[in-house]
């Protein structure tokens, strides 16, 4: 792996603003560090210089590259206990027609669909409406078309089947060949949109926020920053749902209180 330094890292992330007006300023270094030297090895550019050249000169190149720099790593029903928690917990203190719903940072689309499945089994999905954002364009398309291979479904459905041990895969999905899709119902309530946490506004009022295993790549300032956005999209005792290995900032206390410990379900002070 390419040896980055602090300069090297400021000079790239600067580029990168300046030439597509993306900024990774507050991202957490380590992780950029990865995310910068995964570029320079599949690319084949031998260095920081290299990748720095490749970013003023092709424009095209980099917006094709954002996975590779933020990596989505998502599943569908994801620690288990978290989405039981949900059903149970959470939507029960839900009364809003719609229920509004922000996926942020939803990468290839695994937890809507998940929600989605939740929304259905309160009889809540015909009247949810879910907004579904990433950086990534490539993630977002593959969100939107709900299709993945079987070997990823049947990887998933151990983690359903935890969730509801009588829950098979084709009660959710059209199975064609060593694909899976996931069936129209489950879909029509989300619009999906390009974000950006680090400098877009919000994408409107939810009673619920999903925002899980994004954070871990953010700094301090950047979660905070991210913080108070969703502080300022939630209702009042609205929620937060975050990823079992995100941790809150201690000044994340003036904005949230916690609502589950166990499945890190927060939220908002009104």
């Amino acid at each position: 792996m390419v040896d980055i330094t602090d300069e090297e890292l400021v000079s790239l992330t600067r580029a990168i603003n300046d030439r597509y007006g993306l900024d990774f300023t507050n991202y957490e270094k380590k992780s950029l560090r990865r995310g910068f030297g995964r570029l320079i090895s599949r690319h084949h550019l031998g260095s920081t210089l290299g990748l720095w050249g490749k970013i003023l000169r092709d424009r095209e190149f980099f917006p094709q590259c954002v996975d590779e720099l933020t990596v989505g790593l998502t599943e569908m029903f994801r620690n288990s206990e978290a989405w039981v928690a949900v059903r149970d917990q959470v939507l029960p203190n839900l009364y809003t027609n719609p229920l509004r719903i922000w996926h942020s940072g939803c990468s290839t689309g695994e937890e809507i669909y998940t929600m989605a499945i939740v929304l259905k089994d309160k009889h809540l999905l015909s009247r949810a409406k879910a907004v579904a954002t990433d950086l990534s364009a490539t993630a977002l398309e593959q969100a939107k078309q709900g299709t993945y291979p079987l070997m990823t479904l049947n990887r998933y459905a151990k983690a359903m089947r935890a969730y509801r041990p009588e829950a098979q895969l084709e009660h959710y999905f059209d199975i064609d060949g060593e694909e899976g899709t996931i069936r129209d119902m489950f879909k029509r309530h989300i619009t999906f949109r390009r974000h950006n946490l680090v400098c877009d506004p919000s994408v409107g009022q939810f009673e619920m926020v999903f925002c899980r295993n994004v954070m871990i790549y953010f700094d301090e300032t950047l979660k905070m920053k991210a913080l108070r956005l969703f502080h300022e999209s939630l209702v009042d005792g609205g929620f937060l749902i975050i990823g079992y290995y995100d941790l809150m900032p201690a000044q994340a206390q003036e904005l949230f209180e916690l609502f589950d410990p166990k499945t890190r379900i927060y939220r908002k002070k009104n």
